[in-house]
């Protein structure tokens, strides 16, 4: 992972010189983490995983200009990656709740057994726990980052965290 400083040193290279080379760096430093992010949001699909991430660094590409430097440019990018995932999920089913629980996927990440758990127990989740989880425990996100991405407060993420664990625990027990 870039420091803040390196982050904004590349930023700048791209945005005042057009340096493709500095924006490859950002993502080859953040490529790996989005990917895993997608990837439990999607449920293993590794094709939906793949437009998913490349449609979130396109579009990242495009607004750079508009990245204030407030937050970590892994913050603003997630919540990129996190409007992406969103918006594909709303073209699939516009009239559906997206809190609802998401439907079992045909295409397994990992044959071990504790990683079939892991992803049947995943799919248990609603796609917002599915994404507080994926972010807290996996890209070991603070909560107020996780609350910026997903435009939550905090409190929320906290309940969504612990709903999302009682639910997993209960599918794991069984």
């Amino acid at each position: 992972m870039l420091s803040k400083v390196e982050e904004l040193k590349l930023i700048s290279r791209c945005v005042l010189a057009d340096d493709r080379r500095a924006f490859g760096t950002l993502v080859e430093a953040y490529q790996p983490r989005l990917r895993r992010f997608f990837m439990n949001l999607t449920l293993g699909d590794e094709y939906l995983t793949d437009d998913l991430a490349q449609e979130t660094f396109v579009k990242a590409y495009i607004e750079l200009r508009n990245f204030r430097g407030m937050a970590r440019f892994s913050t603003w990018l997630f919540r990129i990656g996190y409007n992406e995932f969103y918006s594909y999920k709303r073209s699939q089913h516009p009239t559906s709740d997206l809190e609802s629980a998401p439907e079992q996927s045909s295409t397994p990440i990992d044959s071990s057994e504790i990683s079939m758990d892991v992803k049947t127990a995943m799919a248990q989740l609603s796609e917002i726990e599915r994404t507080v989880v994926t972010l807290f425990y996996i890209d070991d996100l603070p909560v107020k980052q996780i609350a910026t991405i997903t435009t939550l407060n905090q409190s929320t993420v906290r309940s969504h965290l612990h709903r999302a664990k009682e639910k997993m625990a209960k599918t794991l027990n069984k």
